[in-house]
């Protein structure tokens, strides 16, 4: 019990790491919380300090992730579902102990968690994302279908437990990206250029 609890509170104090922060203040002396949207995730990262350092804060976000749903295997807690686990890296992410709790918004996280445990189904929403980017310009958008997409995905896998952490996770996602859903609807949502 008491290393299922040192579990959960290591998948979130490794989801609470604020890459963005870290990369922004380390190698650019800003804190993008203080420009573009606020926000500490891998697109505002792109919009603030550009290609190189928001693939870095992507990827780091990812990783948190993996490395945190992956615990279960590697601390030999073999009651706690790897899933679930991750959940708790994606709290952490969006709710930050070391970033005063305002964090991303759950997407490149959430695709870390699905990663380690489902490889084929990460790669199937990379797909997806990248096609609805290039088709619509919003990475707001792209993201909630994405999350759609990989919610309907898990529908065929009969995995209880996936359908479950992938629904919440979606959920996360869409209701993390609210304001973007009314910017999309008022046309003032800002579209990528580079794809």
């Amino acid at each position: 019990m008491a290393l299922n609890a040192i579990v959960i509170i290591l998948a979130y104090l490794l989801g609470s790491i604020p890459s963005g922060l870290i990369i922004g203040k380390l190698f650019y002396g800003k804190d993008i919380r203080e420009h573009g949207s606020g926000n500490l995730g891998g697109t505002n990262t792109f919009r603030t300090l550009g290609v190189k350092a928001g693939l870095v804060v992507s990827i780091a976000d990812v990783l948190k992730g993996t490395l945190a749903a992956s615990l279960p295997l590697l601390l030999n807690a073999d009651d706690l579902h790897m899933l679930l686990v991750g959940v708790f890296a994606v709290i952490g992410h969006m709710y930050p102990i070391f970033a005063g709790f305002r964090g991303g918004k759950a997407v490149a996280t959430s695709g870390g968690v699905l990663l380690a445990y489902i490889p084929v189904l990460f790669l199937f929403m990379l797909i997806v994302f990248f096609i609805s980017l290039y088709i619509t310009k919003y990475v707001s958008l792209s993201s909630i279908l994405t999350g759609i997409a990989a919610f309907i995905y898990s529908l065929f896998t009969q995995d209880l437990p996936l359908i479950i952490v992938v629904a919440v996770l979606a959920s996360f996602v869409i209701y993390r990206h609210r304001a973007n859903i009314e910017r999309i609807r008022k046309k003032t949502e800002p579209k990528i250029k580079w794809l």
